[in-house]
């Protein structure tokens, strides 16, 4: 099946003229490649960002095809820096617009060939015309959040942005200090103080002068992470979220693990099932089995890494903190006490704990064994 019968069959039984526009998006300028099934590629660029540019080269691809004024318009590009308000434009425009993910698109597995803005283009409208085709299969579409929910997602990025700022200033004071000789485990917190007003004179000013700016920095990176758990904190005791509320009465499960799983997955997707949850995070199996060869090839990796990493955090607090749960029992049963099979077993033990956790938010099913945390008075 190719692209363009697919698309005239497309636009015959819709009764109205179709037009497609794939669209490159770079840091200054946009490609759009056009089509409809009748007529070959239409190629032109715009400055980017500019969608007035866009708008005004769709009116021309019209009038060149003779297409009428009121035809749909569909059109494509791939999720990247531009992120959502392309897309939000788009539709408000009329435009029937989809995001794709870029490394779920087909291609040709020769080791090499040409890559050019032009080629990526009529790559993703032949795509596109598949897809309005009715064709499946050859890419996957992201699913867009609306502004609501991607404004509730700042908060926690944020924090773990800073969390990781914080880690570097503070190796970097540690490794000052260690060319120096001089060895604290105490960095940033009230003991340094202390500490710094002791040893300071002891180092050449120049090093002095370069820790003193990374305390700077490293006091005021602490003071916005303050001021974030306290506007963290403050929500989830107005109950602005009851699902992080509700999540956070399992023993085990703490603030900051209910924010992030609910804000990055549960608050804004609705799961039809086990396996779309799994495929969502990335923790869903890759078996490798043709002709005479099986394997299991591991997990995908192919979703919310933030979430992925927090579920097996979580995994290993569940079997520590939930001993006579099912699934601890079920993972002891499984995998013994061999660390290396452990390790192995803790990414099925969260692919498992991700689904408990979805029912008890959607039907309000407790984990079996599950105990919850007492009542405060």
């Amino acid at each position: 099946m190719n692209a363009p019968s697919t698309a005239l069959r497309a636009q015959d039984t819709t009764g109205s003229a179709v037009l497609h526009m794939s669209m490159e998006l770079g840091e200054r300028t946009w490609w759009l490649t056009f089509g409809d099934g009748r007529h070959g590629p239409s190629r032109h660029h715009t400055g980017a960002g500019d969608v007035g540019a866009v708008l005004l080269a769709i009116a021309k691809v019209k009038q060149r095809w003779a297409l009428p004024v009121t035809a749909s318009v569909c059109s494509c590009y791939e999720a990247g820096r531009d992120g959502w308000w392309l897309h939000r434009s788009l539709l408000q425009h009329g435009i029937d617009n989809v995001v794709v993910d870029s490394a779920s698109i087909e291609r040709n597995r020769r080791a090499r060939q040409a890559k050019t803005d032009r080629i990526d283009g009529d790559k993703l409208l032949g795509l596109l015309m598949r897809h309005h085709g009715g064709e499946r299969g050859m890419w996957s579409v992201v699913r867009a959040p609306t502004e609501e929910q991607e404004d509730q997602r700042w908060l926690h990025r944020e924090m773990l942005r800073l969390q990781h700022e914080r880690t570097t200033h503070t190796n970097r004071i540690g490794s000052l200090l260690a060319l120096q000789g001089l060895r604290v485990a105490s960095i940033g917190t009230p003991a340094w103080n202390a500490w710094w007003a002791v040893h300071a004179s002891a180092l050449r000013a120049g090093v002095r002068q370069q820790i003193e700016r990374e305390c700077q920095r490293l006091a005021l990176v602490q003071q916005q992470l303050r001021e974030l758990r306290s506007q963290r904190r403050a929500q989830v005791r107005q109950g602005v979220h009851p699902q992080v509320n509700q999540l956070m009465k399992l023993r085990a499960i703490g603030e900051t693990s209910a924010w992030l799983l609910c804000m990055e997955l549960f608050a804004w997707r609705a799961f039809a099932n086990r396996r779309q949850l799994a495929a969502c995070i990335g923790l869903a199996p890759t078996p490798y089995d043709s002709g005479t060869l099986r394997a299991e090839q591991g997990i995908t990796k192919a979703g919310n890494k933030r979430c992925r990493a927090l579920l097996v955090e979580l995994a290993w607090l569940w079997l520590r903190l939930q001993p006579h749960s099912a699934l601890t029992q079920w993972f002891r049963h499984r995998f013994g006490s061999g660390k290396r099979t452990r390790r192995i077993g803790i990414v099925a033990l969260a692919r498992r704990l991700v689904v408990a956790l979805w029912r008890y938010l959607e039907h309000g099913v407790i984990p079996e064994g599950a105990t919850l945390k007492p009542v405060s008075v």
